[in-house]
């Protein structure tokens, strides 16, 4: 067990890639923290997990993730109840595919307050906890579009290039605090939207990928564990590309 005994905050953590996330956490021995967009979105990851398990130690919240008071409220509450938060995965995040001539400025920063603007509510909710105990880990989720854009959606790739960037600064800045900083950036991941995709779509996509699969949000799950183990003690200021090679 990778993760036994620690104590993990995943945000974003009931679907998809997130989901996959917490439940490696759990089987890996940590205790999770949840994070969902509503209360009641959460506690049924929650219940979903408990019936795979019922030993597993998970819980959910649902703190607004754009708002730092509601954040650091949340995280405060957590520290209070388990003495620390040892790991955060800044996971939470939305995508879209308007082209630019539709883009309205409330679009644009409607991503940006999520994908970007969360991710430092919440790394800095949790920093001066991790700098008292001199030990943390803070884990990004990426995006390969980050590197080589995406024809539409231009926020999604701004908003995760701004994520790199995050990632690498905090990792310099931090690293004397005993705190490791990575990002994960998946490729074509089966998440819902994917899998509903009809074959037609399906096969030009895999074509572009040389292990000639989409990914699973598993995959991209075991590079968190990794990357939040102290197998990992000394990498940081990485962004871990996990596609498959694709590079388009």
């Amino acid at each position: 067990m990778l993760l036994k005994d620690k104590i993990a905050v995943v945000t974003g953590g009931t679907r998809g890639i997130g989901y996959a996330i917490v439940k490696a956490y759990l089987e890996n021995g940590a205790t999770v923290v949840l994070c969902g967009s509503k209360p009641e979105t959460a506690q049924k990851a929650v219940d979903q997990l408990k019936t795979e398990n019922p030993n597993w130690k998970v819980e959910g919240i649902a703190p607004n993730l754009t708002d730092y008071d509601s954040v650091k409220a949340a995280f405060d509450a957590v520290e209070k109840k388990y003495g620390r938060i040892d790991i955060l995965v800044n996971n939470a995040g939305v995508s879209d595919s308007a082209k630019i001539g539709s883009y309205t400025p409330e679009m644009f920063q409607k991503t940006m307050d999520l994908n970007v603007n969360a991710v430092f509510n919440c790394t800095r909710a949790v920093v001066d906890g991790m700098k008292e105990r001199h030990r943390g880990v803070i884990l990004n989720t990426s995006s390969m579009v980050s590197k080589y854009g995406q024809p539409g959606g231009v926020a999604y790739p701004t908003s995760k290039f701004a994520v790199n960037g995050m990632t690498l600064s905090l990792a310099r800045e931090l690293a004397p605090d005993g705190i490791r900083v990575n990002a994960v950036a998946p490729g074509i991941t089966k998440t819902d939207m994917v899998a509903a995709l009809p074959e037609s779509m399906i096969a030009p996509l895999i074509a572009q990928i040389p292990l000639g699969r989409i990914g699973e949000p598993e995959d991209i799950a075991n590079a968190f564990v990794f990357l939040g183990s102290d197998m990992a003690g000394y990498i940081s200021g990485q962004v871990l590309g996990v596609d498959g090679l694709a590079r388009c």
